[in-house]
């Protein structure tokens, strides 16, 4: 899994968004039976529903928590705001998807205005079922301040894929 780290670095996911990890969980992470790859990318009509999020190992003790952000808000050239939380499920069992989890922060429809923003989900192993801290706002998030505000080490998995804004010309082609 290390060659997984790679396009994690070279995008700025590992280092603005979260520190160096060992990917050891396989995550897929798909929209209307797309799978999401580090890097691709995605209109934003495709991403409007929540995605099927799956966990392929671990077992049904073993909790993970999701967290999706945009750390390229307002725009990648100045993101101020960075990152923007998109969606948080907890208590997910391993084998399973973030259906069976807990939605703590509900999915909010990637909307980039200025330039290619990075839409980011970072998969935490919890060590026991929790209660996890409703963040106070959507922008500002720091994936790594909530992670240690909630007793979460390292992540064990993330992925990523970039999007920008759709003109009405781009919608037409992909009808």
């Amino acid at each position: 899994m290390a060659r997984a780290f790679e396009p994690l670095t070279v995008g700025r996911v590992i280092g603005e968004v979260i520190d160096p990890f060992t990917p050891n969980i396989r995550m897929s992470v798909k929209y209307d039976g797309k799978q999401v790859n580090n890097g691709h990318e995605l209109y934003p009509s495709s991403v409007a529903a929540r995605p099927r999020v799956e966990i392929h190992e671990g077992d049904m003790r073993s909790f993970f928590t999701l967290v999706m952000t945009d750390p390229d808000v307002p725009g990648p050239s100045d993101p101020y705001l960075r990152e923007h939380l998109h969606w948080i499920v907890t208590n997910i069992p391993g084998t399973t998807d973030a259906t069976f989890g807990r939605e703590v922060v509900s999915y909010e429809i990637p909307r980039p205005n200025i330039g290619i923003h990075r839409f980011v989900f970072i998969l935490f192993r919890q060590k026991q079922r929790q209660q996890i801290s409703q963040p106070s706002s959507r922008d500002c998030f720091s994936t790594r301040n909530f992670a240690a505000e909630n007793d979460l080490d390292l992540p064990v998995a993330a992925v990523y894929f970039n999007a920008q804004r759709e003109t009405a010309a781009r919608r037409r082609t992909l009808i």
